[in-house]
Formats: C-alpha cells, structure tokens, sequence
C-alpha cells in the first residue's frame, strides 16, 4: 500500500494552473509534449473552458444558462428555468432523453402566443395593452374578465377583448348588427314584429 502511494507520488505531474502535483490521470492527453499529457490538469481546462464560454455569450449580449441540479426523474425546462418531474413533459422519440425541450406548460403558452400571433397579428403585449384600455373588463357586459380577442370576420380588424359570454353571443348572432338591435330592443321590451304585406311576404319594421 506505501509502495503504491510512492510510485504515485514519484509519477506525479505539476500542473502550471493551478500548481498542484496531481496523478497523471488527472491530465487529458497531448501527443504534441514529451510526457504525452497537457500541462493544465483537467479541471483547470474545463474551468478555463467554462470562463471563456461565459465571456463569448456575454460579448454577444446572450445568458448563460447554469447547471442545475436535476434529481433523477426530473428535467430542467431552459425555457421557464423549472425543475420539473418527467411527468410535465410530452414525448420526443427523437430527444436524446425522450422528452421535449420544453415542459408542458411552456408549450401550451408559447403555442397560445403562437395562435395569438397568426390569428390576430397581436404580441400578448399588445393584447394586454387592449385589456388595459378597456378597463380589465369585457368592453360588452363591462364585468366578467375578458379573455378572447374578438375581431370581424370579413376585415380581420381587432375590436376588442371579450368575456367568454359575449364573444359567443355575438357569435350567435353572426355578427349582424340589425339582429344585435332587435334583441336588444326585445330585451326592453319592444317586440319587432313583422307586418304581412302580402301573402307569404313580411315587411320588418324600420
């Protein structure tokens, strides 16, 4: 046991670093030295590595993501910075893990934002925006929380942010202002009943 520690320590290498003698294994290989080993051990590499890595992204105004420490079961979504059971994940046969570069609940929201985008030409700023003007309530009933971005259906234009009810109100009325002021007029209690003017013809009131 003495011999063996002897002929470590006889076979010991200095490394220029961080000037500690260390066993040869600590040293990666370099055909270009006498020894056949680099002259920074190991860790110094690959915190010398680590340090230069970081300065590159920060030069080009880019993060540097930390490693974490992920319990066995668990994956590390770069997108929120959660540490998350593999069971907030979907699959991905082709992932080198089986699993999707991003948790479930990032997915969903960048997809919403991806919907919001297409659909209506709205960033979620600009949609939050809207709410905010319209007071934080659906700019209809101006009481229940709005949370679907109406539009026209012909023009594409954006008119609003509406609660659940109202936007499928007006979907029911096919967006038909005539039929909105009739319902509303029914609602006060001023029936629109239409006047038979000829047979199997109805003249609508003014």
């Amino acid at each position: 046991m003495r011999g063996s520690r002897v002929a470590e320590e006889a076979n010991a290498k200095h490394c220029r670093k961080c000037r500690r003698d260390l066993p040869p294994a600590a040293f990666a290989r370099d055909r270009n030295r006498r020894d056949g080993l680099q002259v920074h051990c190991r860790q110094c590499v690959a915190e010398y590595s680590a340090a230069h890595y970081r300065r590159r992204r920060e030069a080009i105004g880019r993060t540097v993501q930390e490693k974490a420490d992920v319990p066995v079961g668990h994956k590390l979504c770069r997108t929120c910075g959660e540490v998350k059971p593999h069971s907030e994940w979907h699959r991905n046969a082709s992932a080198s893990d089986g699993l999707s570069t991003r948790c479930k609940a990032c997915r969903a929201a960048l997809g919403r934002e991806d919907h919001l985008k297409r659909t209506y030409g709205l960033t979620e700023a600009e949609r939050d925006e809207l709410i905010a003007s319209q007071g934080g309530v659906c700019c209809i009933c101006l009481v229940a929380r709005p949370a679907h971005v109406d539009h026209c259906h012909e023009t594409g234009r954006v008119r609003g942010v509406l609660c659940f009810s109202c936007n499928a109100a007006l979907g029911q009325f096919k967006d038909q202002p005539d039929a909105i002021r009739r319902a509303a007029a029914y609602v006060e209690g001023n029936a629109w009943k239409p006047t038979l003017v000829a047979p199997g013809v109805y003249q609508l009131p003014s």
